[in-house]
Order: C-alpha cells, then sequence, then structure tokens
C-alpha cells in the first residue's frame, strides 16, 4: 500500500484496539458492566476492520491479468465496504442488543475501579491513534474541510480509521457516562442506556462509511482540481487544437483512467496526429501522475456535432 493509503494509522489503531480490546474484556469480567462488553466487542471488531484495510491494500498491489486487466486497484474500495458492515453488524447491532437486555434486566455494577480505569486508559490510547490519523490526513488532506476530505478522499483507509476512531473516543465518552451514572444512582438502567448509545453512535458511522465507500465502488471521476489539470495539459494549440469531450474514471485510489476525444487539424498527417497524441499523454502524466491509463481519439471539430453533445 501506498504512503497515502495511511498504513501507519492504520497499524496504530491495529495496535491501539488490540491493547484496549483486552483491557476492556478484563474490566467486564470483573465488574459485569454490558458498557465494557459492548466497547471490548466495539474494539475487537475495529481491530478486525483494521486486519481487512491492511488485507486490501495487500491485495490491491497484485499485477494486472488478462481477465483483469485494469488490475485489482478497487480491492481497496472492497474491503472498506466491508469494514462499514461489520462495523454495523459486529459493533453496532451487537450493543444495542446488549444495551436492551440490560435495560430490561439491569444489575449493579461490580468492581467499578475496573472499567473506570480502563475506560481512562482507553481513552488516552485511542487519543494517540487518532492523533496519528489526524497528522497522517494532514499531509494530503490540503485547504479541504474535514467533510469534504471524507467524502472526497479517493484512498479509503484514511477515512475509515478517522472516523472509527473518532466513534471510538466517542464511544467512550459514552460509555464512561453510562458507568458513572450507574455507580452515582446504583441503577443498572443507566449502564445499558450508554450501551445502546454506543450501538447507534456505530450504526451512524457504518451508515456514512457504507455510502461513501458505495460511491467508491461505482466508479469516482477525478476531482476537480484533477480535471483542469488534465484539460490544461490535452490542449497545446498546435495540433491538438481542442477537447471536445473527456471522462475520468479511478480505477484504484492511485490509479486514473482519461479518455478523451481532442481536436487536431484536418490537413495535419498521421504521424503528424501520432505524435501530438503522444505529447499530449506524457502532458497528462506530468500533471497528474496517477493518470496512467490513457485513451486519446483524434478528430475535427465540427460546431454541429459538437451542439448534438458529447
Amino acid at each position: 500500500m501506498s504512503a497515502s493509503g495511511g498504513t501507519k494509522a492504520i497499524v496504530a489503531a491495529l495496535a491501539a484496539n488490540l491493547a484496549i480490546a483486552a483491557a476492556k474484556f478484563v474490566a467486564f469480567l470483573f465488574s459485569g458492566s454490558s458498557s465494557m462488553l459492548a466497547e471490548s466487542v466495539h474494539s475487537l471488531a475495529d481491530s478486525g476492520n483494521q486486519g481487512l484495510l491492511l488485507l486490501g491494500g495487500k491485495r490491491a498491489q497484485r499485477e494486472a491479468t488478462p481477465q483483469h486487466p485494469f488490475g485489482y486497484g478497487r480491492e481497496r474500495y472492497i474491503y472498506a465496504f466491508l469494514v462499514s458492515i461489520v462495523l454495523f453488524s459486529v459493533g453496532g447491532m451487537f450493543a444495542i442488543y446488549e444495551g436492551y437486555e440490560k435495560i430490561r434486566h439491569p444489575h449493579p455494577i461490580e468492581a467499578w475501579y475496573w472499567p473506570v480505569g480502563v475506560l481512562v486508559f482507553a481513552i488516552i490510547a485511542e487519543s494517540f491513534s487518532f492523533r496519528t490519523a489526524i497528522k497522517e490526513s494532514n499531509a494530503i488532506r490540503g485547504n479541504l474541510s474535514w467533510k469534504e476530505f471524507v467524502r472526497r478522499a479517493k484512498a479509503p483507509e484514511l477515512p475509515v480509521v478517522l472516523l472509527e476512531d473518532l466513534g471510538a473516543l466517542v464511544g467512550l465518552v459514552l460509555a464512561l457516562g453510562g458507568v458513572g451514572l450507574a455507580l452515582l444512582t446504583d441503577n443498572g438502567v443507566w449502564d445499558g442506556i450508554g450501551t445502546v448509545c454506543i450501538g447507534v453512535l456505530l450504526v451512524l458511522i457504518a451508515i456514512v462509511l457504507a455510502a461513501e465507500t458505495k460511491s467508491l465502488l461505482l466508479g469516482e471521476a477525478a476531482g476537480i482540481d484533477e480535471v483542469k489539470k488534465i484539460e490544461a495539459a490535452i490542449v497545446d494549440g498546435d495540433t491538438v487544437t481542442r477537447l471536445i469531450h473527456m471522462r475520468t474514471l479511478h480505477l484504484g485510489p492511485e490509479e486514473l483512467l482519461v479518455a478523451a476525444k481532442v481536436a487536431v487539424r484536418h490537413d495535419d498527417t498521421a504521424g503528424d496526429v501520432a505524435r501530438a497524441i503522444d505529447a499530449a499523454e506524457e502532458r497528462i502524466r506530468a500533471a497528474v501522475p496517477i493518470a496512467r491509463v490513457i485513451y486519446l481519439e483524434p478528430d475535427v471539430y465540427s460546431e454541429k456535432a459538437a451542439a448534438k453533445g458529447a
């Protein structure tokens, strides 16, 4: 996986979640807190999700084959979509079910210092993981807002880790609030309410991830800035006089397909046109290095044909 894939952020999140999951499960065994059980399953699900992202990045590096001539770059999108399913089912729905059962059959929390201590430790560990994800994202985010970055990012790993870490931190605060209220009121119902809130939070995050990765799976065009660079690079004003129409498609986060019909002079020779097309491809790759698959079709521009659309 390339550096932009956020491998460092994924590994940091994986290490943090494995340690936190073990600590939360021990706290659940000693305290009987349903919030701790939900949070331990949440951390295990997150650990599995980071494993899926690493696996997807590895499989996406395979060479193209006759059956898959454009390579396997989109596997990263598939595994990111699987992450949203795991987060929804294993994380969110389990937490909602566990919280519902705890509300129906509440019992007091035992050995309160275990869940409180583990939750504080988990908040610290998740904060370091979240900080790493933010640092890695800032390196490629540019001037985009965080909302725009999550929506527009073509590499799915960093948005996934960012949303997971954010959800984990908010979930930990909810768990701490549920446990705290249960201890203050000596009523285990609050522990169940905190667990349900964690589940709802995870389901909402899973839905956002599913919607964004679905768009990537369907095939997204290049970003606005990249499209402008490609359009500017195609026309040289000499042999290639105009861009008639163009389509772009992400074959993977770091691989872009460009297909365009360009106008050439009607009296140019075949050799002139071929050299002009080669030069245009070089300019496109220089302007947008991820434009690795380029198909340019020469044509003679016609106002009448252009009026009918591409």
